[in-house]
């Protein structure tokens, strides 16, 4: 009881407290807080800039996500070991937002989804990641690994594209048309960075490959930089005003400052108008962030439980995931979720609570005060390279290998509609096809299963003899809406050459509406051929599923008795 009430619980800092207020908190555990943060915040640097500029804004407002939404959520939220950013599961989804409503757009499609995050946890809903197949997650994970991919080929291959077109084939289009203009420094430098990221690994060292691989391509494009060749880089690519009026290249060196996110600029560069229709228009799309955070933030959590033993308040984790994408956008961030791969390094540098979280974010801050200058330097094409591999890695192509040889059929035809309907259309499309064929596919096996068995002659179970001209039926399995009528007309077939019918339904666990109707009309055929019938053996859920339909024994029809020998011996008195 205690650990189902875990489950449900919702209080704000939930993973904070438990860390700290239950387990106590000391130097020592400081101290690998402290080294974990470090660590993380590190890696989340690269990240988080190539992370914002997939979705099309500029690299500072990652790192501000990263900053702001790492340490609210870790404060707010109920997994004790989440590192909180930017993700690449996001990019298919902020990416459109941009390119219609602008900065300004995505930052208040940001709040509303954060609201309801926060709704979401107090109607108790964290655990719905439970209900989510496999099939569904795997499919719609692998089609926004497509989607990202496709994204990074314009900087990949030094293409000239000023704008993507809007679906992810017709992208694919453009940069093979525009193929002949391939730009040869910048695919070299993407190639050189890619056998830095693939063979830095097997040197077994504690630093992950992204980052020298991103050094190593930064000081590979400066080289040819030099020799005029034109490598595109953050600082060439992005700039910023001055205090005195003037340009900067790159990222601002400043703090993220508080603005109204209706403030900002939309898709024509003026400021935002607030309204009813603004606010409508960006629902659907702050629908698919909120569920795409809870789904991403809550199965963060679940691995890293596996990890380390732990458990999380999956209500708590929605809550601290809402708020902090409630307040990341008045700081210029965009959103936010759990990230899987972080939060596992996280783990793995020896995390001990939220405060490694925490940490990390300041790690983060610190990079942009003190390296801003030096991000500059940057290469478009190592940044599209990193991408690349982090959608390989959230492809997770091992388990999807595994899942077309081994699931059945109705898996493999779930895959491929989430897979295809992400790649064609857009995810939250994509995640409902998914859901409602899983749950179609699973109610025709389910189905399937409901058996009816003639048990007449089974001395085993039927021990006393009863008259030549009465059956005795078993029925296994739940008798709702898919699975009843069947079952019953198989049944009604039955009535018309036999005086009665006994129905043991000790195999019985469930009998929704849909059972009861096809039962009801079972019983009106069973009045036209003057059938008896004897229902035996109801279980709990099927008692009182009769019991609040008011359904009365009718004389010389039906009647209902407790066990099957009382039923046989009933019989007699027919």
């Amino acid at each position: 009881m205690q650990q189902r009430a875990h489950l449900f619980s919702l209080r704000i800092a939930h993973a904070l407290r438990e860390s700290i207020n239950r387990n106590g908190y000391n130097s020592t555990k400081f101290g690998k807080d402290l080294l974990a943060g470090i660590t993380v915040g590190i890696i989340a640097i690269p990240l988080a800039m190539a992370l914002a500029i997939a979705c099309g804004v500029a690299p500072q407002y990652g790192l501000y996500t990263a900053i702001i939404g790492g340490i609210v959520i870790a404060i707010s939220g109920g997994s004790r070991y989440s590192i909180s950013g930017p993700t690449a599961a996001f990019v298919v989804i902020l990416y459109p937002i941009v390119q219609q409503y602008g900065f300004g757009g995505l930052l208040l499609a940001t709040i509303m989804s954060g609201l309801i995050l926060v709704i979401m946890a107090i109607l108790r809903l964290g655990r719905f990641i439970e209900y989510i197949p496999e099939a569904v997650t795997l499919g719609f994970t692998a089609g926004i690994a497509v989607v990202i991919a496709t994204l990074q080929f314009n900087d990949i291959l030094g293409l000239s594209i000023e704008s993507l077109p809007e679906h992810d084939w017709d992208k694919l289009a453009s940069s093979v048309t525009a193929l002949p203009e391939l730009h040869l420094p910048s695919f070299t430098v993407a190639i050189f960075t890619l056998v830095i990221m693939l063979i830095w690994p097997k040197f077994k060292t504690v630093i992950p490959a992204h980052l020298p691989a991103v050094i190593f391509g930064s000081l590979f494009a400066l080289v040819l930089n030099n020799m005029g060749m034109e490598i595109a880089t953050i600082g060439s690519r992005f700039h910023y005003l001055l205090p005195d009026g003037s340009q900067g290249a790159g990222i601002p060196p400043y703090l993220p400052t508080f603005e109204w996110p209706w403030l900002q600029a939309g898709v024509n560069g003026q400021a935002l108008v607030l309204s009813w229709t603004l606010l409508s228009d960006l629902l659907p799309a702050a629908f698919a962030i909120a569920m795409l955070g809870a789904i991403e933030s809550l199965l963060c959590a679940v691995v890293l439980d596996g990890m380390t033993g732990k458990r999380h308040s999956a209500n708590s984790e929605l809550l601290g995931q809402g708020i902090g994408n409630i307040v990341v956008p008045f700081f210029g961030g965009i959103t936010a979720t759990a990230a899987i791969a972080r939060s596992a390094a996280n783990v793995k540098a020896g995390a001990q609570t939220p405060i490694s979280a925490v940490i990390h974010g300041l790690v983060v801050l610190a990079s942009l005060v003190l390296f801003a200058p030096l991000f500059a330097y940057l290469p478009m094409p190592s940044m599209a390279v990193l991408l690349l591999v982090v959608a390989w890695n959230m492809s997770e192509a091992g388990k999807v290998l595994h899942l077309l040889k081994t699931a059945p059929k109705s898996d493999l035809w779930v895959f491929a509609i989430c897979f295809s309907f992400t790649i064609l259309f857009d995810m939250v499309l994509a995640i409902t096809a998914g859901i409602l064929l899983a749950a179609v596919l699973f109610m025709k096996e389910i189905a399937e299963m409901v058996k009816v068995t003639d048990i007449t002659n089974n001395k085993r179970i039927v021990a006393a003899d009863i008259p030549a001209d009465w059956r005795v039926f078993k029925i296994n399995g739940p008798l709702f809406f898919a699975a009843a009528d069947r079952v019953f007309s198989e049944l009604a077939t039955k009535t018309t050459d036999v005086d009665g019918l006994v129905l043991y339904l000790e195999g019985v666990p469930l009998l929704d509406a849909g059972g009861l109707a096809a039962m009801d009309q079972f019983i009106n055929q069973c009045k036209i051929y003057n059938t008896q019938v004897i229902f035996c053996d109801l279980q709990f859920q099927p008692l009182k599923t009769l019991a609040r339909a008011g359904v009365q024994p009718i004389g010389g029809v039906t009647s209902f008795s407790p066990t099957l020998h009382e039923a046989l011996r009933d019989i007699a008195n027919y």
